[in-house]
C-alpha cells in the first residue's frame, strides 16, 4: 500500500487575493491541494483529485506523535474535506486505508511499520511538492 501525490497546486490562493508567502498556516493546510491516489502493489484502488494533501500530512503527523499512534484508528477530520474521507483502522490482520465514500474500498492489511514507513514516504513527497512552489513546508510537523 502506498499514497501517491501529484500535480500540486494552490487552489483557492489566488481567489482569496494572497500569495502564499502571505498566507497563514490554516489557509496553506486549505489551499494546498494535489492529486491523491491509493496504490496497492501496481494497481490503484482509489484517486482523488485536488485533495486537501497539506492538511492531511499535517493530521497524519499529528497521529502519529500522540500516545494513540499504533492503538486508535486515524480518520481525517477536515476543515475543507467531507468526514472520513480518509480512515486508517485496524483488523485482525493489521492496518488497512479506506474511506467512508467508498465503503467497499479497504486495503489489504499491513503491519504497524509498514503503514509508518508509507506515512513517512507521503510526508516527504507533501514536503517536496510543497517546497516545489516555493512555499515553507515548515507548518507542518514532522511525523
Amino acid at each position: 500500500m502506498r499514497f501517491v501525490c501529484r500535480n500540486f497546486g494552490l487552489s483557492d490562493m489566488p481567489r482569496r487575493g494572497l500569495t502564499s508567502q502571505e498566507a497563514r498556516p490554516a489557509v496553506l493546510l486549505l489551499d494546498i491541494d494535489a492529486e491523491l491516489s491509493i496504490w496497492e502493489q501496481a494497481r490503484e484502488v482509489w484517486s482523488e483529485g485536488a485533495f486537501p494533501v497539506a492538511e492531511l500530512a499535517y493530521h497524519l503527523a499529528l497521529w502519529l506523535r500522540s500516545p494513540a499512534a499504533g492503538h486508535e484508528d486515524f480518520e481525517l477530520d477536515s476543515m475543507q474535506a467531507e468526514e472520513g474521507l480518509i480512515r486508517i483502522v485496524l483488523s485482525d490482520g493489521g492496518w488497512r486505508v479506506g474511506s467512508n465514500l467508498t465503503p467497499d474500498f479497504w486495503t489489504s492489511p499491513v503491519a504497524w511499520d509498514v503503514l509508518v514507513a508509507e506515512i513517512k514516504q507521503f510526508d516527504r513527497s507533501v514536503r517536496e511538492g510543497i517546497a516545489a512552489m516555493g512555499v515553507d513546508p515548515a507548518f507542518i510537523p514532522e511525523p
